[in-house]
């Protein structure tokens, strides 16, 4: 994983043009694409989802452990979005369904002091994320893609939907939301990638000196 990290920095950009009348919507450096690329760390876990649980900790009154189908009891609601990877892939009106994070909060009895979140993630993945940027209205923990359920390779049973943010925080197969006081780096911050990943500011990694290949994405899987 220390590798693959490494190799993404060296290879140097190349940006394609973005048709006009979609500029205003793709960050600097990507590609619009219908596909879907696949792109993870490990293999793909298989799930019962009998025994499937999502764990709340950290910072909160008392933990909790929710199943998926008290998960699919709660409001449930759909985005459509477009999605952007550090891999320089965008990829528009994608349409995800789920639980609002911020209609999950109140049952979670999270202490005011908390204002930050650690995604916990299969296979041994964990990405963080301000917890004011989890409130906003369109992020979400998405069990359905355009109108089916999730495919094993894209998170099955569920997955965290930040679409403001580069892709690697939106991770697939979530199993526990760790509330924290202070912010930590998870994996890929850990490895050299931008600790808030704002798309439009190219926030790909945390040094300016370092650089995403083009075409990294089309080497990879896609539906």
């Amino acid at each position: 994983m220390h590798n693959k990290a490494a190799r993404l920095k060296k290879v140097s950009p190349k940006v394609f043009t973005v048709p006009e009348e979609i500029a205003h919507r793709v960050p600097p450096g990507q590609t619009v694409t219908e596909r879907f690329p696949i792109l993870h760390e490990g293999e793909v876990p298989e799930y019962d989802l009998d025994t499937w649980t999502l764990r709340v900790f950290g910072e909160v009154d008392q933990e909790s452990v929710f199943t998926f189908q008290q998960l699919l009891e709660l409001p449930q609601h759909k985005i459509m979005r477009d999605i952007h990877c550090v891999t320089r892939w965008s990829k528009l009106d994608t349409e995800w369904e789920g639980v609002r994070f911020a209609d999950l909060l109140p049952l979670l009895g999270v202490k005011p002091e908390a204002k930050y979140v650690m995604i916990h993630a299969d296979q041994d993945y964990d990405t963080n994320v301000p917890l004011e940027d989890l409130l906003l209205e369109d992020v979400i923990l998405a069990h359905r893609f355009d109108g089916e359920p999730l495919t094993d390779k894209h998170g099955w049973p569920m997955r965290l939907i930040v679409p403001h943010l580069y892709f690697w925080k939106s991770a697939k197969w979530i199993r526990g939301i760790e509330f924290m006081k202070e912010d930590r780096p998870g994996f890929w911050e850990r490895n050299g990638f931008h600790n808030y990943a704002d798309p439009f500011q190219e926030q790909r990694f945390s040094s300016d000196d370092n650089n995403m290949p083009e075409d990294e994405w089309l080497k990879k899987e896609f539906d």
